[in-house]
């Protein structure tokens, strides 16, 4: 490498650029992450406990709830300790591990969406062979799929990435270990890298995309032939909650993951990843509980049960 200096370690910049604000930030990241992690985990349990939950749409949500839980354990734990902590520093194992799970969680997002779309096709279209053409077996292998196929994606990914030699500078314009900031730091990164990553992001973004539009597509040429109102009201209505999770999710993702990067896009791209990373999974859970009343139902059960459990906690401790 001449006279660069190996790069063994990487500093995590990101916060850093916001001295006065690092404790107000913790304050709010960990309160998002707390009430993620509960909002998400009373969805599980409201699905797991309530048996006429127990069909393919709410076992593909139940997938991307524990998807995205684990999402925000690999990114924002490190986060709140690096808020507090004067030394940002991440070893390049750590560094490839935090990428490798990050992006292979939200691939297996994007996949376990698409599943979800073609769900609903299949609902709207062929309702009285649903339950034969979308059976537990079916929903399972569609799952292990998206985990699968966006597992092997960031594998890939990351050893594009991590085969790279860096060197001088170390420091991260970011709060992880995300694809662009830390490719940059590469003294031999080319475009053929460049182009590489672009199409194995691509392809998880826009492929699962076009496979949710195309869905879609079938979806509203069969809604529109309908002859009832009613029927094409509800019909919509069961599409509505995903439709409005996709627009989130990937109108953030392409943003981050999709245009022309430079080094001044950096702190535009760290801002964006706070939304993709902390408010997406926040509003997912709170999507499909306002917008669904089976939902709404099941979890007032478990509230209530969680109610009733602390109760009589408390009155046993008095007694």
């Amino acid at each position: 490498m001449g006279n660069h200096t190996a790069v063994n370690t990487f500093l995590l910049w990101g916060f850093s650029s916001f001295p006065d604000l690092q404790n107000l930030l913790f304050v709010v990241i960990f309160s998002s992450h707390v009430t993620i992690l509960l909002a998400n985990v009373s969805i599980m349990v409201a699905i797991k406990l309530s048996h006429n939950l127990h069909t393919p749409m709410y076992f593909f949500l139940f997938g991307l709830s524990f998807s995205e839980t684990c999402t925000t354990m690999v990114i924002i734990p490190r986060m709140l300790v690096d808020l507090l902590s004067k030394s940002k520093t991440i070893s390049l194992p750590e560094c490839a591990t935090q990428m490798f799970f990050f992006f292979g969680l939200a691939a297996n997002n994007c996949f376990i969406m698409a599943a979800m779309s073609y769900d609903r096709y299949t609902a709207i279209h062929n309702p009285l062979h649903y339950p034969v053409l979308m059976t537990i077996k079916i929903c399972f292998h569609l799952m292990m799929a998206s985990w699968v196929v966006g597992f092997l994606i960031s594998l890939c990914i990351t050893i594009i990435i991590f085969n790279l030699s860096f060197c001088d500078s170390n420091n991260i314009q970011h709060f992880f270990c995300d694809i662009s900031p830390v490719v940059h730091l590469a003294c031999d990164y080319t475009s053929h890298e460049a182009m590489a990553i672009f199409v194995l992001s691509a392809f998880v973004l826009v492929g699962s995309f076009i496979l949710i539009m195309i869905s879609y597509v079938f979806i509203v040429s069969l809604v529109v032939k309908m002859p009832s109102a009613k029927g094409r009201y509800k019909a919509f209505s069961t599409c509505s909650s995903h439709l409005t999770v996709v627009s989130i999710h990937y109108g953030f993702a392409c943003f981050v993951y999709l245009r022309p990067k430079n080094s001044d896009s950096f702190h535009e791209d760290m801002l964006m990843a706070v939304t993709y990373t902390v408010l997406t999974p926040l509003l997912n859970p709170i999507v499909y509980s306002l917008r669904n009343k089976e939902m709404q139902m099941a979890l007032r059960k478990v509230i209530g049960s969680v109610i009733k459990f602390f109760s009589y906690l408390t009155n046993k401790k008095k007694s």
